[in-house]
């Protein structure tokens, strides 16, 4: 005898699903900045990576070394040295929806925003949406400094070397410009890539 508590499905949730499925045959190339200097660096910087990947429409495609680098823009030594990495997704969220996941991952990790260029324990930034170039004032794309930063720009080069900031240039050319000071190699600490 059928079980009288299963519903039959909808038509109209069977055709949402099979759309959504055909929308994640043709996901978008985006690239995240994580920076953490506060806590337990490496784990925050990790558990970062693992809640993109547990989002629904996004799959983490690359995870670069991390680094370590000084504070920007506040006086040498006043706080401690940031971990960064870089991050190659593709996902078929839309820039918005992905700015929201980013803020929602930094307020998991307790984010506080009390002053600019403050400590914090996690940062977020999208750098890139495929060739998006937007003057949004809550999310510009590229992001507007990602151009002029060696802490950005070295482990992007790492995991894309032929990447391109949309409308700026060549990674590789910008990096040249900016160079590599200030950007230590931490060879001894790996983010894994999700299973």
């Amino acid at each position: 005898m059928a079980d009288p508590t299963v519903q039959p499905v909808p038509a109209s949730v069977v055709e949402q699903v099979d759309a959504a499925d055909v929308t994640l045959s043709n996901p978008k190339r985006a690239v995240i900045s994580l920076g953490s200097n506060l806590g337990n660096r490496l784990e925050t910087l990790q558990g970062a990576v693992d809640a993109l990947e547990d989002t629904p429409g996004l799959r983490v495609k690359a995870v670069s070394p991390v680094y370590e680098t000084a504070p920007w823009g506040v006086a040498p030594g006043s706080q401690p040295t940031y971990f960064n990495a870089v991050v190659l997704i593709k996902t078929t969220l839309p820039p918005d929806s992905l700015l929201e996941r980013g803020q929602a991952i930094e307020e998991a990790f307790e984010r506080v925003r009390d002053e600019r260029w403050g400590p914090r324990t996690i940062d977020v930034d999208i750098l890139a949406y495929q060739d998006v170039v937007s003057e949004d004032p809550r999310l510009t794309l590229p992001h507007p400094r990602a151009h002029e930063r060696a802490f950005v720009l070295v482990p992007w080069h790492d995991i894309d070397p032929e990447a391109v900031v949309p409308g700026v240039g060549a990674v590789a050319e910008l990096l040249s410009a900016v160079g590599r000071d200030g950007v230590e190699p931490r060879a001894d600490l790996e983010l894994r890539l999700p299973e």
